[in-house]
């Protein structure tokens, strides 16, 4: 089942100031023609996958901008048909209640490709079989029942967690554990972040910000002044504690402190898929990834890795990450 308590996640946990970027005087003037004619932003504010998001755009045709922002939402709405948990028609619900899904949408097939290949990649920390944890943590909070739950429990929801069950065929998907369920919360946000950033440059857009709950920069608004986006004091949303050159690439942050599940914060939506515990060894993990689906997926695993697990892996593959330790105000920089 897919207990209705939703994850209202990632924008709360830390991708500041992409707005203020990409409305912002100086960058954007640099990069219009005519600086006296800065337009006003179209915006579109909304939710995407149980996530805040946020679309603005500049563009010195207004109607052009207002058209592409309709294609964008139009976009972001279809997706959510595909990959939403809380929508009893979208493609992944109905593979979850049957296990089985014939003739799925291609962008079903193809995240879950890269879904399995990020398991493979991250040692099964990254692993989108762990709704089934979320179930048994979510039913105990609605019920009033205390966390974690009973050993028992955890060993029977874990032997329907691994994402190597997961048998993609030409044209099905299929799930081999009875009992399997996907949640793709920890990818699928990039992903949408990815596909309407493609949308918008392919229909002439070369300067915006897409915050989807993910950031993403197209282009820059000038060679000198790349699009910027701030990593959030979990303690203090409303600080920044370092501002990063986005440039033309993404940033991801997670964090447990957005969900918890207990009035202290100890359990969150982030599980170790290898012992079904919900307490991440860092507070809060940003990434920055050449596309948001590489910084999406590896900020999620790299919230149950140790920094020099983590090193390892920013060696295979060309990100950047930035730490919180529990008990610290403080970021660690890895890459």
């Amino acid at each position: 089942m897919n207990t209705p308590l939703l994850p209202r996640r990632r924008r709360f946990l830390g991708i500041l100031a992409a707005s203020a970027a990409l409305v912002g005087p100086g960058p954007l003037r640099a990069a219009l023609r005519d600086p006296a004619a800065l337009p006003e932003p179209v915006v579109w504010n909304g939710v995407a996958l149980g996530a805040d998001a946020q679309l603005q755009l500049l563009h010195p045709d207004r109607a052009h901008a207002e058209r592409l922002v309709r294609m964008a939402v139009a976009e972001v709405h279809r997706l959510e048909q595909v990959f939403s948990l809380y929508r009893e028609d979208s493609a992944l619900a109905r593979l979850n209640r049957a296990g089985r899904l014939d003739a799925p949408p291609p962008d079903l097939s193809r995240l879950l490709s890269q879904a399995v290949a990020f398991g493979e990649r991250t040692g099964g920390l990254f692993d989108p079989s762990v709704q089934v944890l979320w179930d048994l943590y979510a039913a105990r909070v609605l019920a009033g029942r205390p966390l974690p739950p009973d050993p028992a429990e955890l060993r029977a929801a874990l032997a329907k967690v691994d994402y190597r069950a997961i048998r993609l065929e030409e044209d099905a998907i299929v799930l081999e554990r009875p009992g399997m369920a996907l949640t793709l919360n920890g990818i699928a946000q990039g992903y949408i972040t990815d596909r309407v950033t493609e949308l918008l440059r392919a229909n002439g857009l070369e300067h915006a910000m897409i915050d989807l709950g993910e950031a993403r920069g197209l282009g820059a608004p000038a060679p000198d002044r790349p699009w910027r986006a701030g990593i959030a004091d979990p303690r203090e949303p409303s600080r920044v504690l370092e501002t990063i050159d986005l440039g033309d690439r993404a940033l991801a942050t997670s964090g447990g402190y957005g969900t918890p599940l207990d009035p202290a914060g100890h359990f969150t939506h982030l599980f170790d898929p290898h012992t079904g515990q919900a307490t991440p060894r860092w507070r809060s993990v940003t990434v920055r990834a050449a596309d948001a689906t590489t910084a999406d997926a590896l900020s999620t695993a790299f919230a149950q890795m140790p920094a020099d697990t983590i090193r390892g892996m920013i060696s295979r593959f060309p990100v950047q990450a930035w730490l919180m330790a529990p008990d610290a105000g403080t970021l660690i920089r890895l890459g």
